[in-house]
């Protein structure tokens, strides 16, 4: 089935030249996403390949994102732009390309995806007399200028016969397609739907070609939209829409290629696969079997019969009662469907277990009103203000009943609360039955919210870094963070805000509408209620710190492009500990302080007198308390610090790539901030060794941005919480 070319002939036949085969067209659909056409136009116009042309539709894009791409079109003979009236889909717009243009071979690109300089040499090169080659796709997962593109002139190529296996994902996409296969005249995309239009090209490539060479070297980078909810791509729509399209275009192509056997195989593959992952999760609500339930049935009428012997017993079954329009009983047996599903999903380990628990017997329990469930930091910490409205609660004997989640199942914790164990069937248990949430955090994804619960989301920070949804881009560990977050958040009933300025920014950046509480975060009482000196000495001695010494506090955040998985980044420790100590020591000892999402365990070897690392400390505020000096970076500790109205230093030392690149800011902390920003360990030293001149300085800077971001905070937030949420509404 798979054979391998003979590259080193190749390569000695080309003598490492580029062969000019013919011209190229490569076609780009241009339709609101000024965002990433630039680096797009520029992966195309930057080819090795020389003999292309370049045809870049707007699909109607609105006058920003037209004026954008107008303005930033590089005069370039290669280049043809067209212009269309009106919005009519990337199927008319790569259309109109296809008659627009005049090269031999064809190449189509999303403008919001990036191809190799070489990407076009590689497949010509090795296309010799097939009808079409693919590319190798991967994911684009930074920002184009860091991603370590490797370019290669020779590359291993496979060829295979099995058409559904090389288009099972339905894109046309990183495929060089000799033009003269299609006659001039027809249409290769089909007009009519917005979702799966590349499904009509693949099936007239079925028609033309026996096998298909492919290119084993990354030539093309997708990027995964990130933003489905405020910015989403064609296959981001509901599942509604892209079910409505695909039925309609597979019984179109079916009933056009009816005596083609070899399309009608693909398209019957297609759509049982589209049945077992799109449409019977699109019936999880009944209603929506009455809504669809006639087009899939005149759609599992087309089924070939061969092609359906094939499949497992309980879809012949389901597309026999679909075939016989059998409402009654498919609605019966889509039902045991999806419990044999969900059961079978959760006999798959012992966690899944746990979730299925949750899901059809806990969440279905008498809910406990009286109940509540607090967790900070997912489970790591007995802090923030989670803790500081737990303790408010018993400190004033209200009647509740209290539960803490830990990773730590011997947590020890003041009071009258349960502890229990984060993800263990009891955590399960007491978050399906208690009426209350309150969290700094987000609860996982699978966790579903009974419509009688109260969430109280607490959150952790004033935010300098751009957040979710006024983020335009995100290179995490996570490429489905947006659309996750939105899904989480709509779980929040109240949102705590420290200051005016976070309020209105929580509204845009987590699309939030409901109950803003904007009281202050009650993790800064302690910052009024214990700036005292013998507090303070107690935490001191409780820790392990020298009494006789000032305390400086490093408290970096996370990079978003260095992680090993989702919700682990690595950590490189910037600051130079043994310099520091060198220059600072008699007076001063330095306590680290890392961010939650940082996995790597940060080394004070040969400092351990002087540097401690306190990142597993539960409360950072009572950090804060024994510090005399904060350095950080783009955390958001510094706002919460200022209540303190002590010196901060901004060790940003990769500013411009955090700024421009990864995040972006609300306000210019070059000039907003309440203190220097250095970027190197001696601008560091220096500054800490002249503290006093930095702090006369900044002081004017510092008052205005106290009155700004601190005013809220009295020492009474927590008190202003409780009321609000506890009790007011009983």
């Amino acid at each position: 089935m798979i054979d391998a070319y003979e590259e080193d002939t190749i390569e000695q036949e080309l003598q490492h030249e580029i062969i000019d085969i013919g011209k190229v067209t490569i076609i780009i659909p241009f339709y609101n996403t000024k965002d990433y056409i630039e680096e797009c136009l520029n992966s195309a116009l930057e080819q090795t390949y020389e003999n292309i042309e370049i045809i870049i539709v707007n699909d109607g894009s609105n006058e920003e994102n037209t004026a954008y791409l107008e303005r930033i079109l590089p005069r370039d003979n290669r280049l043809i732009y067209v212009k269309l009236d009106e919005h009519k889909g990337v199927a008319a717009a790569r259309n109109s390309a296809v008659q627009a243009g005049s090269g031999e071979f064809l190449y189509f690109l999303d403008s919001d995806d990036v191809i190799a300089k070489n990407a076009i040499e590689l497949l010509t090169r090795y296309i010799k007399d097939y009808n079409l080659i693919l590319g190798t796709t991967k994911r684009l997962n930074k920002p184009l200028e860091l991603m370590n593109i490797i370019l290669k002139k020779r590359s291993k190529v496979v060829l295979t016969k099995k058409m559904y296996k090389l288009f099972k994902g339905r894109s046309i996409l990183n495929m060089l397609i000799r033009r003269d296969i299609f006659s001039d005249t027809e249409s290769l995309f089909y007009e009519d739907t917005d979702c799966f239009t590349d499904i009509s090209l693949l099936v007239k490539i079925i028609s033309q070609c026996e096998q298909i060479p492919t290119v084993k070297q990354p030539t093309y980078y997708k990027r995964l939209r990130n933003d489905p909810i405020t910015n989403p791509g064609i296959m981001q729509k509901p599942n509604e829409n892209k079910t409505s399209d695909f039925l309609k275009i597979y019984k179109h192509l079916h009933n056009e290629y009816n005596s083609n056997e070899r399309i009608i195989h693909y398209l019957d593959l297609l759509f049982l696969n589209f049945y077992r992952k799109n449409i019977i999760l699109l019936f999880k609500d009944t209603g929506k079997v009455d809504q669809f339930f006639n087009d899939v049935v005149s759609a599992a009428k087309k089924l070939n019969s061969q092609t359906l012997a094939k499949q497992p017993f309980h879809i012949r079954l389901e597309m026999k009662q679909l075939r016989r329009a059998n409402i009654k009983k498919f609605k019966k047996t889509i039902k045991t469907h999806l419990e044999i599903r969900s059961l079978r999903q959760g006999l798959k380990s012992i966690k899944k277990f746990k979730i299925y628990c949750y899901r059809k017997f806990f969440i279905k329990m008498p809910l406990k009103e009286k109940q509540i469930v607090f967790e900070s930091f997912l489970g790591k910490n007995y802090s923030d203000s989670p803790r500081d409205i737990y303790e408010h609660m018993i400190k004033n004997n209200l009647d509740y009943n209290y539960v803490w989640i830990f990773n730590d199942k011997n947590k020890k914790i003041p009071g009258p609360a349960k502890v229990v164990k984060r993800f263990s069937f009891k955590y399960y248990y007491y978050l399906g039955v208690s009426k209350y949430w309150v969290s700094n955090s987000r609860i996982p994804m699978h966790i579903d919210k009974r419509e009688e619960n109260v969430y109280l989301q607490t959150w952790h920070g004033t935010p300098l870094k751009k957040l979710v949804f006024d983020m335009k881009e995100i290179y995490s560990a996570n490429p489905n963070y947006k659309k996750n977050f939105y899904t989480q958040s709509r779980r929040w009933d109240y949102l705590i805000a420290p200051n005016k300025y976070s309020s209105e920014i929580f509204k845009s950046a987590f699309l939030f509408e409901k109950n803003m509480l904007e009281t202050g975060y009650p993790r800064n009482d302690i910052l009024y209620r214990d700036n005292q000196k013998e507090k303070i000495n107690n935490i001191k001695e409780k820790i392990g710190l020298p009494l006789d010494k000032k305390v400086i506090l490093y408290a970096p955040t996370w990079r978003d492009d260095d992680f090993y998985a989702a919700g682990k980044y690595k950590f490189n420790l910037k600051l130079d500990l043994q310099k520091m100590k060198e220059k600072l020591g008699s007076d001063y000892v330095i306590a680290l302080r890392m961010h939650y999402f940082i996995a790597d365990e940060i080394s004070t070897e040969g400092v351990e007198d002087f540097a401690f690392n306190l990142s597993k400390y539960d409360e950072i505020a009572e950090l804060y308390l024994i510090s005399d000096i904060l350095i950080t970076d783009y955390s958001s500790v510094f706002f919460d610090y200022a209540n303190l109205r002590r010196p901060i230093l901004f060790f940003a030392y990769d500013l411009e790539k955090y700024r421009d690149k990864l995040r972006g800011f609300y306000i210019n902390i070059e000039e907003d901030v309440p203190g220097p920003v250095v970027k190197t360990s001696e601008e560091v030293i220096n500054a800490i060794s002249n503290i006093e001149d930095v702090n006369l300085e900044y002081k004017d800077k510092y008052d205005h941005f106290y009155d700004r971001f601190c005013s809220w905070h009295d020492g009474q937030s927590t008190e202003k919480v409780v009321k609000e949420v506890f009790l007011e509404s009983k």
